[in-house]
């Protein structure tokens, strides 16, 4: 059983391009291999899948390039996937960033991507699998002057061709703001971590008023995510009771209305899952069960201000907290 692709909603992006509303992430957490993401890829595509949420630190991209090109073989066309990638934070000096680019696009297989993203804000780079201590030794804060060098890299890319669109990850409004009125080409998306306990409203609100598209990761809260990632406070979606309730209400697992609560509120999830059951229901979402507003009412009221992807390897000096990435006082912090 499979998806009709066709079927699959989309949203526009501003340059014209149809990004499906829900695509496949391929961070395997440190935990799933290369190869078992990318045979994945390969069955997500029979099932109907169309767009493929990749990175380059996710050390996956050759593997997922051979699958890609597998599938083209088989039939799918080209424009018919939309595949984005990042720029990884040990990359973003001037003379790297097209080199890293052509890096992915090499290991994809792909003669342009539809989607490339700065991963951090930060150029602050650490080895997989590191404590949530570590900090690399040439740790920055986030620098206007420095991120606008990369971002006008990414411009060239899209003058040239060989991406259809560009944007960012993990920003905040203080950083937007100070970053907006110097792109010549603006950001098509926004990757940021969204899911009923973390429902970020005012970024959110902000992003979409800015024109940028919302693209949520960790849509169902992560419960995959590194145990290094984990902390007391942390909450589970799943097993929320309003969540719970909804989904016997439906018949349907507590994942799908967190994917469903996605599509309805306006972002793009892309779900990670290497499970062929797992990958079809989590598609199945862009096309039901439809969530009355009763109960997309009763979900906005559940945010937790729970984030699991806190970043604390992207600080940059001794003494701070997590919050310091994030801006929570509306000031770039320093």
């Amino acid at each position: 059983m499979k998806v009709d692709p066709a079927l699959v909603p989309f949203k526009t992006l501003p340059g014209g391009a149809k990004m499906p509303i829900i695509g496949m992430g391929t961070f395997g957490s440190d935990s799933v291999s290369a190869d078992t993401v990318a045979s994945a890829v390969y069955e997500a595509a029979g099932l109907g899948y169309r767009h493929f949420d990749c990175a380059a630190v996710y050390g996956n991209e050759r593997e997922i390039g051979g699958a890609l090109a597998k599938i083209q073989k088989e039939g799918v066309r080209r424009e018919d996937l939309f595949i984005t990638s990042k720029l990884w934070n040990n990359k973003h000096k001037e003379a790297d960033v097209v080199p890293a680019f052509e890096k992915s696009l090499k290991d994809l297989g792909l003669a342009y991507l539809d989607l490339y993203l700065i991963h951090w804000p930060f150029p602050n780079h650490h080895d997989p699998g590191v404590d949530v201590h570590a900090r690399a030794n040439d740790a920055k804060p986030f620098e206007l002057e420095s991120y606008l060098k990369v971002w006008r890299k990414l411009e060239d890319l899209v003058d040239k061709g060989l991406v259809r669109n560009i944007g960012t990850s993990n920003m905040t409004i203080a950083k937007f703001e100070a970053f907006l009125p110097h792109a010549r080409i603006k950001p098509a998306v926004n990757q940021m971590e969204l899911h009923p306990h973390l429902q970020q409203q005012q970024l959110f609100d902000y992003v979409v008023k800015s024109g940028i598209q919302p693209v949520g990761f960790c849509p169902v809260g992560s419960p995959g995510r590194p145990e290094r990632d984990r902390t007391p406070e942390d909450t589970v979606d799943m097993e929320d009771p309003v969540v719970v309730e909804i989904a016997k209400k439906h018949g349907v697992h507590p994942v799908a209305i967190c994917l469903r609560w996605a599509h309805q509120r306006g972002q793009i999830p892309v779900p990670f899952s290497v499970k062929q059951t797992n990958l079809l229901a989590n598609l199945k979402t862009a096309l039901g069960p439809q969530l009355s507003e009763a109960e997309m009412s009763k979900l906005s009221k559940i945010d937790k201000n729970c984030r699991l992807v806190k970043g604390q390897v992207f600080l940059w000096k001794d003494g701070q907290t997590w919050e310091d990435l994030w801006d929570l006082d509306g000031k770039i912090k320093k």
